[in-house]
């Protein structure tokens, strides 16, 4: 199926009304209808309009977000937990932020649907700690979905109840990663577990859980209000439906464009103005940072998950860094490596140990200094990181390293060449007069 070169605003489409983010505003454009249909189906029925429309999740790794609820034991005695995965902090993903921030009531309504799909009473929506402001919005949409009868007890004469909480983390980007969520919410330090046993089975308080990305469930709502055939009509055969994606850095109007999956870059950059004047695109990541980046020669592919899968990438979460003839692709690579040694947790020392080193192999080649055997080490680092960290951290860590030195080696042994980095990095600010970081 060939994507339309239009956007389809769903999630964004009141993002620019007055004061959006209200109850007020939301049922004026249709808010929480889905709700009402929900409430009249059975909860196998609307894991079923979920299963059929294709939504896969939208957090990155793309699984089928009606299968992941009917993994669900409804034999086990103990609650079932929806847990909100609002933890985004992954350099270059900003699609949950603004829609929280703007539309909070699609989150809260689609949590709402979830639970009463899989039968859950008591949901957390665990936002990045960071982001104060996104915190107190959704709380207070939850306060006004409370008020309105949307929450708490026999919600609108329905029988079910649900509460719902807004739990605010401790600012770890290894929080991303399910598990680790759960340790945080549980009052641990936020580290990966083992699995199996998997959430579903046993998840929050050892019960079962389901834990889906903020934008899968502010996706739910417009399914069920509209159906799953007219959500499944947009998108490609396998990846169906609509999606934010995230375009920054050196385009004329970064921001969010909301368009069906399959959409090219080179109609996503049309769409935003085109790459800002005078020069031309030479990389960018499809997904975040922790995505294997690709050139201006995959323009034309689909960004969808079988497309980018192709191509030896990820979807993502369609966060979409853009960068110019003026950039050093070591020094952005080096950058994103820095992070995630940061962000190590530490549990494993694949990734504990590993991410240091990258950084001190990476620092060293863009000053200049080493030789060329330099890069096979560096390979051969993220080969012993790859595959063998406890979770997915250490294996993003070393995507944007292999794939730099496969698309640009030349430019690796160009800082070795010229005794540092060649590029002028005041050129490569997104815009004049930016002063660029040291």
């Amino acid at each position: 199926m060939t994507a339309p070169d239009t956007l389809t605003p769903v999630l964004t489409a009141t993002w620019a009304d007055e004061r959006s983010w209200t109850l007020d505003s939301y049922t004026a454009s249709g808010g929480y209808e889905g709700l009402r249909r929900a409430l009249t189906m059975s909860p196998d029925d609307v894991i079923a309009e979920v299963k059929d429309s294709g939504l896969r999740g939208r957090g990155g790794a793309g699984f089928p977000t009606g299968m992941k609820w009917g993994f669900i034991p409804q034999d086990n005695p103990k609650p079932k937990y929806l847990v909100v995965n609002a933890d985004e902090s992954e350099p270059g993903t900003c699609k949950d932020v603004p829609l929280m921030m703007a539309s909070p009531h699609t989150l809260v309504e689609g949590v709402i649907i979830s639970c009463v799909a899989i039968r859950a009473h008591t949901a957390f929506i665990y936002i990045r700690g960071e982001v104060l402001h996104v915190v107190r919005r959704v709380q207070a949409a939850v306060a006004e979905a409370y008020a309105a009868g949307h929450l708490g007890r026999d919600i609108h004469g329905s029988g079910f109840d649900l509460d719902v909480v807004v739990h605010a983390g401790a600012g770890a980007y290894i929080c991303g990663e399910e598990t680790a969520l759960l340790e945080g919410l549980e009052g641990r330090r936020g580290q990966p577990r083992l699995r199996p046993p998997f959430p579903a089975v046993a998840g929050l308080y050892a019960s079962p859980t389901v834990i889906n990305n903020v934008e899968s469930i502010a996706s739910v709502p417009s399914i069920v209000r509209h159906g799953a055939a007219w959500f499944a009509s947009m998108g490609t055969e396998k990846s169906k439906g609509f999606g934010i994606f995230s375009l920054s850095g050196h385009v004329t109007r970064p921001g969010q464009y909301e368009a069906p999956l399959g959409i090219t870059l080179r109609e996503l950059i049309g769409l935003a103005g085109g790459i800002r004047e005078g020069h031309e695109l030479k990389f960018w990541t499809p997904g975040g940072s922790s995505t294997p980046l690709l050139t201006a020669e995959h323009l034309d592919l689909p960004l969808d998950f079988e497309g980018m899968a192709a191509a030896g990438t990820m979807l993502g979460t369609r966060a979409i860094q853009l960068f110019d003839e003026t950039t050093c692709v070591v020094r952005a690579v080096l950058r994103w490596t820095e992070f995630y040694k940061h962000e190590s947790c530490g549990k494993c020392t694949p990734c504990r140990e590993g991410t240091w080193w990258l950084v001190q192999t990476l620092a060293a080649l863009e000053r200049g200094q080493g030789s060329e055997a330099d890069l096979d080490l560096l390979l051969d680092q993220c080969d012993n990181i790859l595959g063998r960290s406890f979770c997915a951290l250490g294996d993003g860590a070393t995507s944007p390293i292999t794939s730099s030195i496969r698309f640009f080696r030349e430019e690796y042994l160009a800082h070795l060449t010229h005794g540092g980095c060649p590029f002028d990095a005041a050129r490569s600010t997104a815009w004049a007069g930016q002063e660029a970081l040291a």
